[in-house]
This record gives C-alpha cells, structure tokens and sequence, in this order.
C-alpha cells in the first residue's frame, strides 16, 4: 500500500463500513465526473470537426490530412499511460486534474501555431491535446471506482452521457468560433481550438476543486480493509483471478477493434464531404450528430450492459459498426441524410463497445492494480485509433472513402468471435 493510501487511510476510515456513505459519496463523484465531461466533450470535438481540414489546409495536401488525429490520439496514448500511473499512486483527482489541464495547453499551441503557420509547433501541440482525449475518456472510470458490480455499466454512461451536451454542442460552434478567431486575427479553422483550450482548463479546475475525498483512494482504503478476509478464500480467488485475466483481454480487444474503425470512417468524413461541396456548416452537422450518437445513447446502452450482459452488447457493437460502414460506403456524395445515418449509427456501435468493454475491464480488476490497468489498456485504444486516424487518409488518397467505410465494417465483424470466445471461456 504506497504513501498515499497509508497517510489517508484513517481520513477515511468512516468509509469503510458505512456503505451509506459510500453511496453518497458515489453519487457526488459522479455528479462532478458529468460536470468536467460536459466541459471536455467541448474540448474533444476540435480536433475531429476540424482537425483534417486545419492539416490539409496547412500542409496543402490530402494525403496526410489523417495526421492531426494520428497526433492527438498519439499523444492521448502517453497521457492514458501517464494519467492511469497518477490515478494509482495519487487518486483520480490528480491524475484527471493534470491531464485535462495538458490538453488546454494544446490547443493554445494549436492556435498559436496556426496564426504563425508553424508546422512543427502545430504538430507537437496536437500531441499534447491529445491528454484531453484521452483524460475525457479515462473520467468515465471515475464514476465506477465505489459503483456496486451492477451499477458499473450505468456509472460508465452516465459519465459518458454527460460528454454528449458539450461533444454535440462544439462542431456546431464552429461557424461561430471561426468568426470570433477571425475578428481576432486568427484563422477561422482555429477557432474550435480556442474553445477546447478553455473548456479543458476548465474541467481541469472542477475536478482539482471539486473532486475530494478521491473516490478512488477511498476505494483503495476498503478494498486494502477487506483483504484479510478475502484472503481465507484462496481457491475462490486463483479461479476467479483467472477469469479476470480473460476479461482484460476481452474487454481490451472490443475497444481497440471498435476505436479503429470508428476513428478510421469518423477522420475522412468531413474531407469526403469538403470533395462534395459541403461547407463547414453541414460538416458540423454531420460530425455534430455522429459525436451525439458516440455519447447520448449511454444511459440507455449502460443499462442494457449490466441487464443483459456485456457479450451480448459486444455483438449489437459488431452488428451496428457493420451496418455504419456498409451505409457510408454506399451514400451518396450529395445525400446529408446517409451520411448523418451512417455516421450516427457509427457512433451507436462505438458507445456498445465502449461501454461493453469499460465494464468487462472493471469487472476483472482489483483496485491495487485497477487504475494503472486502466491506464494502459486506453494506451492500446489510444495507439488503435492512432493507425485508424493515420491510415485512413493513405487508404482514401490511394483508393476511396466507400472502401475505408466498407473495411471498416467488415473489420468489426472480428467482435462477433471475441464475444464467442467470451462465453465459451467462462
């Protein structure tokens, strides 16, 4: 047990066998978690409403217009990593505290470098904004640290939900920050960058202020409590370890498939529609609603996860990220209604298998080791949706945005044997 723990251990001893206050403290962490993800849902939909457009118009070519959320997701990967490892030695409200506020930072130095059309500094600040993606994701496991066995699916979307209201909100904005960054002397394209940097600090602060006692220390003290008597069931816990193992891998596996080909058709659809004529309005429309589907649909999807099982969630993911490419593929160019279709039910299917998965993973860890699993598991997702986001713009450069979107469906048919494999292993 590190210093941590041990220093606040008789703070918050009253916790552990008061499942009353256990419960309330429950439900304020998850009330702070939806205040900071309604802030970095804003902040995360700069880089995917405008990010290839900002790449191809600064570069002056297509073919690496994937490269800005190559960047961002890389740089998401180290912060996953470097959030997780603060989260387990310093609670939640260090680790998520510190990233959302490196992720501000990026975009400050994403706009600075578009004024100054410094390729270089535009590409090292698109890593650092990456930690607000990836800190945004890694809240939605905040909500789950005192969250009973049945409650960790919902815990998850209701975090997640709480992202839908600033997600949906920040490409529809882009028109307007376009005209505030212009009024300003900025280009327009950068305009979305200045909303992420206030929105990310912002959530930085909520969390640093609000966020006490840390949930997951709390969590930490009374698991640490409960493991003399859990140690006399030896056998029961070996078996159970072993299962465990089988859901990290699981749980792992449906994310990273599902942010691959999520990141993957989301990053070309809005140069696909800029081919056709569609200005920044109906791309903000479209990535608007496709975020909106990634997010709103939680609450419902957290209930379906821990009613009907998580497996049988895994195939519905399967089954809607299927139906989402082979609809994009097919859409006509000039048809706004098939793209928002294609692009909302891409959303759905990623929301099925994030929050599938998310609970798999907390089902099979111990908070001795939980965040720092945690952590790295959204390393993998983060470096998933890196190789989507930078080979998608190679696959359409040398081919078409119909055979990335008819790739990508066929690809997450792979979540129908994982979820087989799933079952028959228990």
């Amino acid at each position: 047990m590190n210093y941590s723990i041990k220093s606040q251990k008789s703070s918050f001893r009253n916790y552990i066998d008061s499942p009353e206050m256990q419960e309330q403290l429950y439900k304020r962490t998850l009330l702070i978690v939806v205040i900071s993800q309604i802030l970095g849902g804003a902040g995360l939909a700069a880089g995917v409403t405008v990010g290839a457009l900002l790449a191809q118009d600064m570069l002056g070519t297509e073919s690496f217009a994937g490269i800005p959320v190559a960047l961002f997701t890389v740089g998401s990967a180290l912060a996953a990593l470097l959030v997780g490892r603060l989260s387990q030695r310093f609670g939640r409200r260090s680790g998520l505290a510190t990233g959302f506020l490196a992720g501000g930072i990026g975009a400050i130095g994403v706009v600075i470098a578009t004024v100054d059309h410094n390729i270089p500094l535009l590409f090292a600040s698109l890593f650092i904004y990456g930690a607000g993606t990836a800190t945004n994701l890694q809240a939605r496991y905040a909500g789950t640290d005192l969250a009973k066995p049945t409650q960790r699916a919902t815990a998850v979307s209701i975090a997640m939900g709480a992202t839908t209201f600033g997600a949906v909100a920040g490409p529809n904005l882009v028109d307007g920050m376009g005209r505030f960054a212009t009024s300003l002397g900025i280009p327009a394209l950068a305009g979305t960058f200045i909303l992420a940097a206030i929105a990310y600090i912002l959530a930085g602060l909520v969390l640093l202020t609000f966020l006490h006692p840390d949930p997951f220390v709390v969590a930490k003290v009374i698991a640490e409590a409960q493991k003399t008597d859990q140690s006399t069931h030896s056998t029961m816990n070996s078996n159970r370890l072993a299962v465990n193992k089988r859901g990290i891998i699981v749980g792992a596996t449906v994310m990273v498939l599902t942010q691959i080909v999520m990141i993957a058709i989301m990053t070309m659809t809005p140069l696909h529609m800029k081919h056709h004529g569609h200005g920044l309005n109906e791309v903000g429309l479209v990535i608007g609603i496709h975020i909106g589907a990634m997010y709103l649909p939680s609450l419902l999807t957290g209930i379906l996860v821990d009613k009907i099982g998580r497996t049988t969630m895994l195939f519905a993911s399967g089954a809607v990220l299927l139906a989402a490419g082979t609809i994009a593929a097919i859409a006509p160019p000039d048809s706004i209604i098939v793209l928002i279709t294609a692009l909302a039910l891409l959303g759905l299917g990623w929301n099925c298998g994030l929050i599938s998965g998310t609970a798999l993973i907390v089902d099979a860890t111990h908070p001795a080791t939980r965040a720092k699993t945690q952590g790295t598991i959204d390393v993998l997702i983060a470096l998933a949706g890196a190789s989507g986001g930078a080979f998608s713009g190679i696959v359409v450069a040398h081919s078409s945005y119909g055979a990335l979107s008819l790739t990508g469906g066929i690809l997450s048919l792979l979540l129908i044997p994982v979820g087989i494999w799933s079952r028959r292993s228990h």
